[in-house]
Protein backbone atom coordinates (compact mmCIF):
# COMPACT_ATOMS: atom_id res chain seq x y z
CA UNK A 1 0.00 0.00 0.00
CA UNK A 2 1.54 2.94 -0.99
CA UNK A 3 1.62 6.19 1.69
CA UNK A 4 -0.25 9.04 1.28
CA UNK A 5 -0.09 11.65 3.93
CA UNK A 6 -3.80 11.84 4.68
CA UNK A 7 -3.58 8.64 5.87
CA UNK A 8 -2.04 10.19 9.40
CA UNK A 9 -5.47 12.16 10.26
CA UNK A 10 -6.87 9.95 12.63
CA UNK A 11 -4.40 7.18 13.44
CA UNK A 12 -6.04 4.45 15.99
CA UNK A 13 -3.28 3.01 18.33
CA UNK A 14 -4.07 -0.11 19.94
CA UNK A 15 -4.43 -0.83 22.99
CA UNK A 16 -6.44 -4.39 25.02
CA UNK A 17 -6.50 -2.42 28.65
CA UNK A 18 -10.22 -1.66 28.03
CA UNK A 19 -11.66 -4.36 25.63
CA UNK A 20 -14.28 -5.80 28.78
CA UNK A 21 -15.03 -8.35 26.95
CA UNK A 22 -14.79 -7.19 23.14
CA UNK A 23 -12.51 -8.53 20.51
CA UNK A 24 -9.87 -6.57 19.58
CA UNK A 25 -10.58 -6.70 15.64
CA UNK A 26 -14.26 -5.40 16.77
CA UNK A 27 -13.39 -2.14 18.45
CA UNK A 28 -10.97 -1.52 15.46
CA UNK A 29 -13.67 -1.80 12.88
CA UNK A 30 -15.42 0.27 14.80
CA UNK A 31 -12.46 2.97 15.12
CA UNK A 32 -12.27 2.42 11.29
CA UNK A 33 -16.30 2.63 10.51
CA UNK A 34 -15.92 6.37 12.79
CA UNK A 35 -13.41 7.41 10.82
CA UNK A 36 -9.63 6.18 11.58
CA UNK A 37 -7.43 6.33 8.51
CA UNK A 38 -4.55 4.03 9.81
CA UNK A 39 -4.67 1.01 12.78
CA UNK A 40 -1.16 0.58 14.88
CA UNK A 41 -1.16 -2.79 16.19
CA UNK A 42 0.85 -2.35 19.44
CA UNK A 43 1.50 -5.11 22.06
CA UNK A 44 4.13 -4.44 24.11
CA UNK A 45 3.60 -7.73 26.57
CA UNK A 46 2.60 -10.22 24.32
CA UNK A 47 4.71 -12.85 22.47
CA UNK A 48 5.87 -13.01 18.83
CA UNK A 49 3.65 -16.01 18.06
CA UNK A 50 0.58 -14.01 20.26
CA UNK A 51 1.50 -10.71 18.22
CA UNK A 52 1.22 -12.54 14.88
CA UNK A 53 -2.37 -14.08 15.99
CA UNK A 54 -3.43 -10.60 16.81
CA UNK A 55 -2.34 -9.14 13.60
CA UNK A 56 -3.89 -11.80 11.42
CA UNK A 57 -6.99 -10.92 13.20
CA UNK A 58 -6.60 -7.22 12.62
CA UNK A 59 -5.27 -6.75 9.52
CA UNK A 60 -8.37 -8.19 6.83
CA UNK A 61 -10.48 -5.53 8.73
CA UNK A 62 -8.37 -2.88 7.58
CA UNK A 63 -8.31 -4.08 4.83
CA UNK A 64 -12.04 -4.46 4.11
CA UNK A 65 -12.13 -0.63 4.49
CA UNK A 66 -9.07 -0.05 2.62
CA UNK A 67 -7.13 1.56 6.01
CA UNK A 68 -3.57 0.63 6.48
CA UNK A 69 -2.60 -1.57 9.01
CA UNK A 70 0.80 -0.53 10.62
CA UNK A 71 2.69 -3.08 13.01
CA UNK A 72 4.69 -1.84 16.19
CA UNK A 73 8.45 -2.57 17.05
CA UNK A 74 9.58 -4.60 14.58
CA UNK A 75 10.12 -5.26 10.70
CA UNK A 76 10.50 -8.98 10.87
CA UNK A 77 6.68 -9.16 12.65
CA UNK A 78 5.41 -6.65 10.30
CA UNK A 79 6.91 -8.58 7.21
CA UNK A 80 5.29 -12.04 8.31
CA UNK A 81 1.95 -10.68 9.60
CA UNK A 82 1.90 -9.22 5.73
CA UNK A 83 1.20 -5.43 7.18
CA UNK A 84 1.75 -2.15 5.10
CA UNK A 85 3.86 -0.68 7.52
CA UNK A 86 6.58 -0.58 10.60
CA UNK A 87 6.17 2.30 13.32
CA UNK A 88 9.72 2.15 15.35
CA UNK A 89 10.73 3.66 18.14
CA UNK A 90 14.07 5.49 18.58
CA UNK A 91 15.20 2.72 20.73
CA UNK A 92 14.30 -0.13 17.93
CA UNK A 93 15.88 1.32 14.75
CA UNK A 94 18.12 -1.53 13.85
CA UNK A 95 20.65 0.95 12.68
CA UNK A 96 21.32 3.32 9.29
CA UNK A 97 19.90 0.74 6.42
CA UNK A 98 16.49 0.68 8.48
CA UNK A 99 15.06 1.79 5.34
CA UNK A 100 16.61 -1.26 3.28
CA UNK A 101 15.08 -3.34 5.59
CA UNK A 102 11.85 -1.78 5.26
CA UNK A 103 11.39 -2.25 1.66
CA UNK A 104 8.45 -1.27 0.31
CA UNK A 105 6.65 -1.31 3.87
CA UNK A 106 5.22 1.95 5.27
CA UNK A 107 8.23 3.26 7.67
CA UNK A 108 6.88 5.45 10.43
CA UNK A 109 9.77 6.59 12.93
CA UNK A 110 9.32 8.17 16.49
CA UNK A 111 11.08 11.83 17.10
CA UNK A 112 10.53 14.24 19.99
CA UNK A 113 13.65 16.73 18.92
CA UNK A 114 14.29 18.82 16.01
CA UNK A 115 17.50 16.27 15.58
CA UNK A 116 15.86 13.00 15.84
CA UNK A 117 13.71 13.93 13.57
CA UNK A 118 15.77 15.27 10.90
CA UNK A 119 18.14 11.49 11.40
CA UNK A 120 14.82 9.87 11.06
CA UNK A 121 14.05 11.83 8.03
CA UNK A 122 17.30 11.12 6.73
CA UNK A 123 17.79 7.55 7.52
CA UNK A 124 13.68 7.39 5.00
CA UNK A 125 11.34 7.55 7.23
CA UNK A 126 7.74 8.14 5.49
CA UNK A 127 6.44 9.98 8.56
CA UNK A 128 7.24 10.90 12.38
CA UNK A 129 5.35 10.37 15.55
CA UNK A 130 6.19 13.21 17.35
CA UNK A 131 5.07 13.18 21.45
CA UNK A 132 4.45 12.92 23.51
CA UNK A 133 2.05 16.26 23.21
CA UNK A 134 -0.40 16.29 26.51
CA UNK A 135 1.47 13.36 28.70
CA UNK A 136 0.44 10.09 28.32
CA UNK A 137 -0.34 7.18 30.60
CA UNK A 138 0.55 4.79 28.09
CA UNK A 139 4.50 5.20 27.83
CA UNK A 140 5.73 6.49 31.57
CA UNK A 141 8.93 7.49 30.25
CA UNK A 142 7.30 10.45 27.67
CA UNK A 143 8.54 13.90 28.19
CA UNK A 144 5.69 16.55 27.41
CA UNK A 145 6.44 18.80 24.38
CA UNK A 146 5.05 22.11 24.14
CA UNK A 147 3.19 23.42 21.38
CA UNK A 148 6.18 25.63 20.71
CA UNK A 149 8.72 22.78 20.42
CA UNK A 150 6.34 20.84 18.23
CA UNK A 151 6.00 23.70 15.84
CA UNK A 152 9.84 23.90 15.52
CA UNK A 153 10.20 19.75 14.47
CA UNK A 154 7.41 19.88 12.14
CA UNK A 155 9.31 23.14 10.85
CA UNK A 156 12.43 21.72 10.01
CA UNK A 157 11.05 18.22 8.14
CA UNK A 158 9.46 17.49 5.24
CA UNK A 159 8.15 14.15 6.03
CA UNK A 160 4.74 14.65 7.87
CA UNK A 161 3.82 14.49 11.20
CA UNK A 162 1.32 12.83 13.26
CA UNK A 163 1.06 13.71 16.90
CA UNK A 164 0.99 11.54 19.74
CA UNK A 165 0.37 11.44 23.62
CA UNK A 166 -2.38 12.27 25.62
CA UNK A 167 -4.37 13.78 22.53
CA UNK A 168 -8.19 13.13 23.22
CA UNK A 169 -11.45 15.55 22.21
CA UNK A 170 -11.08 17.52 24.80
CA UNK A 171 -7.83 19.02 23.73
CA UNK A 172 -7.06 17.59 19.57
CA UNK A 173 -8.07 21.07 18.62
CA UNK A 174 -5.04 22.27 20.18
CA UNK A 175 -3.04 21.01 17.93
CA UNK A 176 -4.12 23.83 15.23
CA UNK A 177 -1.42 25.52 13.90
CA UNK A 178 1.55 23.22 14.75
CA UNK A 179 1.88 21.69 11.43
CA UNK A 180 0.82 18.46 12.05
CA UNK A 181 -0.92 16.55 9.56
CA UNK A 182 -3.19 14.36 12.13
CA UNK A 183 -3.49 12.80 15.76
CA UNK A 184 -2.86 9.23 17.03
CA UNK A 185 -4.84 8.27 20.02
CA UNK A 186 -5.46 5.44 21.98
CA UNK A 187 -7.53 5.68 24.81
CA UNK A 188 -9.39 8.27 22.98
CA UNK A 189 -10.85 5.15 20.85
CA UNK A 190 -10.16 2.39 22.50
CA UNK A 191 -11.83 3.63 26.37
CA UNK A 192 -14.70 4.44 25.09
CA UNK A 193 -18.04 3.00 25.49
CA UNK A 194 -18.97 3.76 21.58
CA UNK A 195 -15.54 3.83 19.73
CA UNK A 196 -17.29 4.81 16.42
CA UNK A 197 -19.15 7.56 17.80
CA UNK A 198 -15.56 8.57 19.59
CA UNK A 199 -13.51 8.44 16.20
CA UNK A 200 -16.32 10.19 14.40
CA UNK A 201 -15.73 13.28 16.88
CA UNK A 202 -11.83 12.60 16.51
CA UNK A 203 -12.19 12.87 12.66
CA UNK A 204 -13.73 15.79 12.40
CA UNK A 205 -10.92 17.61 14.76
CA UNK A 206 -8.27 15.95 13.14
CA UNK A 207 -9.56 17.65 9.96
CA UNK A 208 -9.55 20.92 11.28
CA UNK A 209 -6.05 20.76 12.58
CA UNK A 210 -4.93 19.79 9.30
Amino acid sequence: MKFQREMLTLYAVTDRTWLNGRTLAEVVEQAIRGGATMVQLREKDKTPDEILASAREILPVCHKYGVPFIMNDSIELARAAGADGVHLGQSDVPGDNVRALAGDLILGLSANTVESAQRAQALGADYLGVGAVFGTTTKHDARHLSPEKLREITGAVQIPVVAIGGIGAGNILELAGCGVQGAAVVSAIFAQTDPEQAARDLRAKAEQIR
